[in-house]
């Protein structure tokens, strides 16, 4: 049987994913079934500010072969056991963890029943996982070290993004990845419609069955040459924009590290602020419908506090979204090419995985590529939808009116009418896993993100963990 032939089209943390996973999981030491290509330009400079993953981090890690120890000290690499929300309920500084595990025992649903049956006391964080409170506390979810003693909690990472993709791209070369630094020119398409082959500036002719678009927001490939639509979802998620600000451990260091992602809501958005070994990544999304850019930077310096004065700030422009089809003909859009959901949740990376694990487990071996498209496409989808829903409720059940954007957010117009038919029915039942199609967060099985606020609120209390 002819070996098939993969180009991946750019670079980063998405084509780097693609690369590694398909080559770990469609060639062996014993049976080699494609030739993977990766070219990526020299000219185009990368984006680099995923710096945030969830679990499924740790199973993309160990079906690629990469050693835990060794990633994290390549990628400047921390700890990240929960997501803390301050400021979101209102902007009285009252917060909220969401933790990647749950405490075991019993029914799934038990914890959630009790709590609401409770004088709610105790927030609802800590009575589905001890998470919260060792995050409070500054503790890592794990011993830093070879040894693996079967860890009780789910945790994922923060990371440089850019040392990420340099450390899976070296990983890949090792192991037969053929890489090309050059620019690409033109794209061939067949008669059938199907793109044929690259031509590149160094008058390379690259030819293959299957083309992976990995070129960012440009989509050279699935967009501007097949002509796939994009599916915009600003009605309901408003922010456009991230400024990002990186904090030097040499300018300011607080005297920890935090093993956890903190999101902290603002005037018009929300600032990320993730711990690596060497700074921290600091950026504000917001909305520029509501804030400019100066007013913006104005507040993420007053964020960080005064050592902020003199860093500099970097400005990205960004589409909420996702392609109509990820997958048609015979290309498939990975990372910003196939769509983008803003950062919160640190969706981004995962996104990755989970189409490079999708393309892994449906790889066309044969000439037939549409059905296993269409099946690829629906899972897609389906995990873009149910993403979609779990950011939009974070703005859609805040209660803070004192902004603009947060008065606006928070319209009914602005409730995508799945998330809305989830609030209907969630007023007459407590929320159960059978409401949710795609968990994206593989084994975690709570219900954990009800705000800690969230006694009182006189909504009824939201189930998002399992989303």
């Amino acid at each position: 049987m002819r070996r098939k032939q993969i180009l991946i089209v750019g670079g980063g943390s998405a084509g780097w994913t693609a690369a590694s996973y398909l080559n770990a999981t469609l060639n062996t030491a014993n049976q080699k079934l494609v030739d993977i290509s990766l070219i990526e330009s020299p000219d185009v400079p990368r984006i680099g500010v995923g710096e945030a993953t969830v679990p499924n981090i740790n199973r993309t890690l160990a079906t690629i072969g990469i050693n835990e120890l060794e990633f994290m000290k390549a990628t400047d690499a921390t700890f990240k056991a929960s997501i803390r929300f301050a400021n979101w309920l209102d902007n009285k500084n009252k917060f909220y963890h969401h933790p990647f595990s749950r405490f075991g025992g019993g029914p799934k649903d038990d914890a959630g029943r009790r709590w609401l049956m409770s004088d709610r006391s105790v927030p609802f964080m800590n009575t589905m996982s001890a998470q919260p409170i060792l995050c409070e506390m500054g503790l890592a979810p794990k011993v830093l070290e070879e040894t693996n003693l079967g860890i009780p909690v789910g945790y994922a990472f923060h990371m440089n993004a850019l040392k990420y993709a340099d450390y899976l791209r070296d990983f890949s070369v090792a192991r037969g990845v053929t890489h090309y630094l050059d620019n690409v020119v033109d794209v061939e398409v067949a008669e059938t419609g199907s793109l044929s082959a690259i031509l590149t500036e160094g008058e390379k002719r690259l030819k293959a069955d299957l083309f992976v678009d990995c070129t960012g927001f440009s989509s050279l490939l699935i967009e501007k040459t097949l002509g796939v639509d994009w599916v915009d979802f600003s009605k309901w998620l408003l922010c456009d924009r991230a400024l990002v600000m990186p904090v030097p451990y040499e300018t300011h260091y607080p005297g920890f590290v935090r093993p956890h992602t903190m999101a902290t809501a603002l005037s018009a958005g929300w600032v990320w602020d993730i711990p690596l070994q060497n700074r921290r990544g600091v950026g504000y999304v917001h909305s520029s419908a509501f804030i400019n850019e100066e007013d913006a930077e104005r507040e993420l310096r007053a964020y960080e506090g005064h050592h902020a004065k003199n860093l500099e700030t970097r400005l990205i422009k960004f589409k909420v979204g996702m392609r109509e089809k990820a997958w048609f003909k015979n290309c498939v859009a990975i990372g910003l090419s196939g769509g983008f959901l803003e950062p919160l949740e640190s969706t981004g990376l995962y996104l990755n995985e989970l189409a490079a694990e999708l393309l892994a487990e449906h790889f066309p071996y044969g000439d037939d590529m549409e059905p296993l498209a269409f099946r690829f496409n629906r899972l897609i989808q389906n995990r873009y939808y149910e993403i979609l829903d779990f950011i939009n409720m974070h703005y859609c059940l805040s209660r803070r009116t004192d902004t603009e954007f947060w008065r606006e957010v928070g319209r009914a117009e602005h409730i995508n009418a799945r998330l809305q038919s989830k609030f209907d029915y969630w007023k007459i039942k407590p929320p159960s896993a059978s409401d949710f199609v795609d968990p994206f967060f593989p084994g975690q099985t709570d219900n954990s993100n009800i705000s800690g606020d969230a006694s009182v609120d006189t909504r009824p209390p939201i189930d998002t963990g399992r989303l």
